[in-house]
């Protein structure tokens, strides 16, 4: 009997949870500032994320960020846009948005090359769960750049809520849902088999994420270093 108290508990605190909290902010204007570093500490870049729109349809939610790609001396690469959704319990990524233009260059002056997406999208529930596995998503990309054919795919598998952590960021803690998996990626030819963990706390998103090598070492990180709203 109390373990079924106990479960019903659990139960009806994620579904207050999931009622309340999402991952990632939902008020227009909002900006995320995050730093880039290598596997020895030292920053390459940051990428901003402003809300430019949110559109809500009931229950569910599309919210749009205007992405900006700063270099390591905070000059501006390139600038795209990347829309979430929420559908029910789920947040959805669209995998072709994230990668559609930050995976090739751009031809000269600008120019849009021909360009080929398909895959499927990510999907993170609401209300995580230690030791639920979450499904695999992927990406497949072509384009021609002149008489150049290239290609890159993408797929990440092994998706797993591994844990709930208090995660310091920058004189910040934020109780955080530790997300692990594999990335496997094949660009021109050339094969990179990674393992990811990322860290989302609610209302805000990404709060750390690390990039790791096939034997466990560390190649890359990512830190939140600004929140305005």
């Amino acid at each position: 009997m109390k373990r079924i108290l106990l479960l019903t508990a659990v139960l009806l605190t994620a579904m207050v949870l999931q009622s309340q909290n999402i991952f990632f902010p939902s008020k227009e204007g909002t900006q995320l500032t995050y730093e880039n570093y290598d596997k020895k500490g030292k920053p390459t870049g940051k990428v901003m994320y402003t809300i430019k729109e949110v559109k809500k349809m009931g229950d569910d939610m599309d919210i749009t960020y205007k992405i900006e790609i700063l270099d390591a001396k905070e000059e501006q690469q390139y600038i795209d846009e990347v829309t979430i959704q929420k559908r029910g319990d789920q947040m959805i990524f669209d995998m072709s948005k994230f990668l559609n233009k930050a995976a090739f260059p751009q031809q000269e002056g600008g120019a849009a090359s021909a360009m080929e997406v398909t895959g499927n999208n990510m999907e993170m529930p609401l209300v995580p769960v230690p030791g639920m596995a979450l499904p695999d998503a992927s990406v497949q990309i072509s384009m021609k750049m002149g008489f150049i054919n290239m290609k890159m795919s993408a797929n990440v598998t092994n998706r797993k809520v591994e844990a709930i952590e208090d995660i310091p960021v920058k004189g910040r803690n934020f109780k955080a849902f530790k997300l692990t998996s594999d990335v496997n990626s094949n660009v021109l030819g050339v094969k990179v088999n990674a393992k990811s963990a990322e860290w989302y706390a609610y209302n805000i998103g990404v709060v750390k994420s690390e990039n790791y090598n096939k034997k466990g070492e560390l190649e890359s990180s990512m830190e939140l270093v600004d929140i305005r709203d």
